[in-house]
């Protein structure tokens, strides 16, 4: 297990022998990775020679101040409902927006933990609206193992109660450490996917991003599993997490989070993969979002459509209190485009 998160959100590191393996030059860097591959071919070797050509005022704009870390937003009809990891009793906090910006408290959108699951550790929520309402997948730790699985709970509302009357985990890799961030997307033809993480082990198993079909329902895994990426640039730390796959230009770009949460050497990166299983390439060998300004740490980004635009959901750290007990992670929301097949975040 490289990671776990405690009541307020905070995730403990364990791989302590990996924790010196930064990217020194990220913070207060806005989007310089080292290098750029211009527009590559989903699977070739990038080159990474070329100086990134990136535009200007890669951000995202703070809409909500509390601390409200792994975000994942989902579009319904004219609202926006934004979903979080556990803060104090709160296991799923939840928010509504008209617009993007201005957000209204809804409050805790799971009823309920199931018996399995240990109480006052649950993280990175996301939902998927279905044919018969909506479904929302979510980490918490296992009682019997300590390790963290992937539930599943429903509802007919976007904003809850979402209920889970699960007897076992629906998903948990026991033999790579557990599984966090569950991530649901849909293919070109309109099928269900969920990406998400494994944790990896202290005898060496990296952690790891996978993908893998869901059922109509989204009530069961069809498999196989397909692994996407794993940690490969020295700018990811021990770490990459909280995926958030999206097709954009008949191309799948797969955007997640690498090094160590609580630090403001976080940061977001992509892989372009040639499908919603992979292969996928890294065509950057640094990050598209780094530290910048007082955003520090910015990560767990969740991709969505909002009128026809590719928007980004996103937390950080707000300096000069970079972890906790003093700091917040808070929601950040920014628009995706792109550059010569690169993609750029601006607020």
């Amino acid at each position: 297990m490289v990671a776990s998160r405690d009541r307020a959100g905070a995730r403990r590191p364990l791989l302590l022998a990996l924790a010196a393996v930064v990217a020194a030059g990220l913070v207060g860097r806005v989007l310089a990775p080292a290098a750029a591959a211009g527009a590559p071919a989903p699977l070739a070797e990038p080159d990474r020679t070329a100086p990134a050509a990136l535009p200007p005022g890669n951000q995202g704009s703070a809409v909500w101040s509390g601390d409200f870390p792994d975000p994942f937003v989902l579009a319904v009809g004219p609202l926006y409902y934004a979903y979080a990891t556990e803060a104090g009793t709160t296991k799923v906090q939840t928010l509504v927006s008209p617009d993007l910006a201005h957000w209204s408290w809804v409050g805790d959108a799971l009823a309920s933990l199931p018996a399995w699951s240990q109480p006052g550790h649950v993280w990175a929520p996301s939902v998927l609206p279905t044919q018969s309402g909506y479904v929302m997948f979510y980490a918490t730790r296992q009682r019997s193992t300590g390790q963290q699985c992937i539930s599943r709970a429903v509802s007919a509302s976007p904003q809850g109660p979402f209920v889970d009357r699960s007897a076992a985990p629906f998903l948990c890799q026991t033999s790579r450490g557990g599984s966090i961030d569950p991530s649901p997307f849909t293919d070109a033809g309109g099928g269900l996917w969920l990406a998400w993480k494994s944790e990896g082990t202290l005898s060496g198993e990296p952690t790891r991003i996978w993908s893998e079909r869901l059922t109509p329902a989204a009530d069961a895994l069809v498999g196989p599993a397909s692994s996407l990426i794993s940690t490969t640039q020295p700018w990811e730390g021990p770490i990459v997490e909280g995926p958030s796959m999206v097709r954009q230009g008949g191309r799948y770009y797969l955007f997640y989070s690498a090094n160590r949460w609580e630090t403001a050497s976080y940061a977001i990166g992509y892989a372009v993969c040639a499908g919603p299983a992979g292969p996928c390439a890294k065509p950057l060998s640094g990050p598209i979002l780094a530290s910048h300004g007082d955003e520090a740490g910015p990560g767990s980004p969740s991709v969505f459509m909002a009128g026809g635009v590719l928007r980004v959901a996103f937390h950080a750290w707000t300096t000069p209190r970079v972890g906790y007990p003093a700091g917040a992670r808070s929601l950040h929301i920014g628009t995706v485009a792109f550059s010569g097949g690169i993609p750029y975040i601006h607020g």
